[in-house]
């Protein structure tokens, strides 16, 4: 896999992912706004962890250090 995301990205991702997991639950993780928001933080934190975006793939966009 190519590694797209950055270090600043991956911060980003590895913050708000544990934010909106949390925020799930405040809500009620069986509330639709609940779902929404534990889906969107397990993607970013998992994400973040393997360093790569399938949502960039096809528009080329990296957020790596061009070497």
């Amino acid at each position: 896999m190519i590694k797209n995301i950055g270090n600043t990205d991956r911060l980003v991702r590895f913050t708000l992912g544990p934010i909106l997991i949390v925020v799930a639950f405040v809500l009620g993780i069986t509330s639709v706004f609940g779902i929404v928001a534990a889906v969107l933080g397990v993607l970013l934190v998992a994400t973040a962890a393997v360093r790569t975006c399938p949502a960039y793939l096809p528009f080329g966009i990296r957020t790596t250090p061009r070497s």
